[in-house]
């Protein structure tokens, strides 16, 4: 893609390997920075997919916000987590916690909603000693990459979500819908297109169907925009699968992806996905006071292992209900 004008005027370096990066000298006050080189920013974003700006020092909860709140404006409560988050101010999270010797595999952040970020903010307050880099790929080249018989197929049928709340593991109802008033919950799901069934112990099971290709809001290009391994049995780690199956059983997982028909989804399949997103994969270990921008639609994001203390402050902006975003005809009337 050629450059626009106003993606130019930032010097940005940029590899095959790794995001774009933009090296700045620390400036006095970075929010006015970012607030004076905004247009900039998002055209860079727009062009590359996602950027790391090195150089603006964020080491503190406060001035990261403020950083944040200058690029994107106002920023997206959290909806629908499927793991509790930190809170650090309206809009502003930890990253999600998730065993640091695991990782967490590519996916576009909250694309089981019906309203989804365009825009994702981090910023490193503590890198880790090693590993823990938020690394990136592009949706249009993981579609493109693909096989066409198994993106038909989804693109078909779309991607099912299953979810069964616990107190145990993951977010708990009002963690996840910001309230545990079962009248409340049941407003959210038929508006949002979740169905829904509460269960004897008092536990919530939901579907909820979303497409698995959508196209930008902003470029029109088709993009492989999904959580369909994240989220899916087979991507968990055999121990901790098999664990959790005998604990909850086959249909009581806490999350798992199914296709739109509701069939399994094999683990050759997860594979494939998991084995594709890698070989488009772009890294750049995390130094501290570090910026980046994601395009969420666009650019999926993981987190990889790592070792020692690490911080990174999350944000998220610009919601969209995509067009083709291909819900449920109706929530259940349950």
């Amino acid at each position: 893609m050629a450059s626009s004008p106003v993606a130019a005027a930032l010097d940005v370096e940029v590899r095959p390997d790794r995001p774009a990066v933009l090296h700045v000298e620390p400036p006095g006050d970075p929010a006015s920075w970012a607030a004076a080189h905004r247009e900039s920013l998002r055209a860079q974003v727009t062009e590359h997919g996602a950027l790391l700006v090195r150089g603006l020092d964020l080491r503190e909860t406060s001035p990261a916000g403020a950083v944040f709140t200058r690029i994107a404006g106002e920023l997206m409560p959290e909806r629908e987590a499927f793991a509790p988050r930190e809170a650090y101010g309206p809009g502003l999270y930890g990253s999600t916690p998730w065993p640091a010797n695991q990782p967490m595999c590519m996916h576009h952040e909250l694309s089981y909603a019906l309203e989804v970020p365009g825009l994702l903010l981090f910023a490193c307050l503590t890198a880790p000693g090693e590993g823990g880099a938020t690394a990136v790929a592009d949706a249009e080249q993981v579609l493109q990459a693909l096989p066409a018989a198994m993106v038909e197929r989804f693109e078909r049928e779309g991607w099912l979500l299953t979810r069964t709340y616990n107190d145990e593991i993951g977010a708990s109802l009002a963690e996840s819908f910001g309230t545990d008033d079962r009248a409340a919950i049941e407003a959210y799901c038929r508006s949002h297109g979740i169905d829904f069934t509460w269960l004897a112990d008092g536990s919530l099971r939901t579907e909820q169907r979303r497409s698995a290709v959508v196209r930008h809001p902003v470029t029109g290009r088709r993009c492989w925009f999904n959580q369909i391994a994240f989220l899916n049995e087979w991507t968990l780690d055999p121990e901790v699968r098999a664990y959790l199956v005998d604990v909850y059983g086959e249909e009581g997982l806490p999350f798992n992806t199914r296709y739109g028909d509701g069939s399994p989804i094999g683990e050759e399949v997860v594979q494939l996905l998991n084995s594709t997103y890698e070989e488009h994969t772009r890294r750049e270990p995390w130094q501290a006071g570090d910026l980046m921008l994601v395009d969420n639609i666009r650019t999926a994001h993981s987190r990889e292992p790592f070792g020692g203390e690490r911080h990174i402050l999350v944000g998220m902006a610009e919601p969209h209900r995509l067009a083709d975003s291909a819900p449920m005809p109706e929530a259940s009337r349950r």
